[in-house]
């Protein structure tokens, strides 16, 4: 039987920290396993709470993020440090290119900017930790469940990630996000700093309320429905007797922002995931590779043998 948890507090490098704490060991757990994925990019709405941030050009009043990604700097969620960084972010791709990130880049991805990027993803649950397959490269998160975080955490990509289960939920708390070449949260570059603290939480919703969900955020891109099959070419299932997943994300740093924030992404079950390998260049003999509108891709490099 695994033991599900309640939230208790710990403070860790000066922040407030969510950690496990025992509640009873006979409470099922939620089946959230499975192949996961949508059909747009981008973080959703919350449904109360500060507006995140999105782009603002518009084509035939639907968002054009091919046209450039251009977001509010002067919105009140973003500090002054954080309102110059994204004004020059917005500035860079109306030149046309795109902006730099973990994801173009083939570095690791922590979230928010994870969920923002990856269109699938699957979840592995074991007794002592959850695993997080992404699709696109492969990348894998490993999630121990019922256990504090590291002391002292040790700030990595991904960054320190723990959990627990709260009834029907899977809660994900996310501390030591050590920030890339590129620390953004999404992908009109809204970036973050080594203060960031994710929480995540994931759970089965109404298979219908899945899709309007869903089908409300393809709407701000385009006025096509929502299709069979995702981005990636993965089957989507849209027989709405079968549940979604929907994960809401609680997301603060002071050093970028004036407040925490909420954001959301819900997936429908999926299957049939192609491979997608980032760091492949077959016809290049060095790490520089060249990707649409990014520029030059700065891979990660090995220093040293593994073994």
């Amino acid at each position: 039987m695994i033991l599900k948890t309640s939230s208790i507090c710990a403070v860790v490098a000066g922040g407030l920290v969510t950690v496990a704490g025992p509640v009873s060991a006979d409470d099922p757990i939620p089946d959230l396993s499975g192949q996961w994925s949508h059909s747009n990019l981008n973080l959703e709405q919350p449904a109360a709470g500060p507006k995140i941030m999105t782009n603002t050009l518009l084509k035939n009043g639907l968002i054009d993020d091919n046209a450039g990604r251009v977001t509010d700097y002067k919105s009140p969620l973003l500090t002054p440090l954080a309102s110059g960084i994204v004004k020059a972010h917005g500035e860079y791709t109306i030149t046309g290119l795109s902006l730099p990130d973990p994801h173009n880049q083939c570095w690791p991805e922590a979230p928010p900017f994870a969920e923002s990027i990856q269109i699938q993803f699957m979840v592995v649950q074991r007794p002592n930790e959850v695993v997080l397959i992404y699709s696109n490269d492969q990348r894998v998160r490993h999630i121990p469940l019922n256990v504090p975080h590291r002391q002292p955490v040790i700030p990595t990509y991904s960054g320190d990630s723990v959990g627990h289960y709260e009834g029907d939920t899977l809660v994900v708390d996310t501390v030591g996000i050590k920030p890339t070449k590129w620390p953004v949260v999404d992908r009109y570059g809204t970036p973050h700093s080594d203060a960031m603290h994710v929480i995540e939480r994931f759970r089965l919703i109404d298979g219908k309320a899945s899709m309007d969900a869903m089908a409300a955020h393809r709407r701000l891109f385009t006025k096509a429905p929502i299709p069979k099959f995702d981005a990636y070419g993965g089957a989507l299932d849209l027989n709405p007797a079968h549940k979604g997943l929907q994960v809401s994300m609680t997301v603060e740093d002071p050093k970028m922002y004036t407040q925490p924030w909420d954001a959301l992404v819900t997936y429908r079950p999926e299957t049939d995931w192609p491979e997608m390998v980032c760091a492949d260049p077959p016809s290049l003999t060095n790490t520089t590779l060249l990707d649409v509108g990014a520029g030059p891709r700065d891979v990660p490099v090995a220093q040293k043998p593994d073994f």
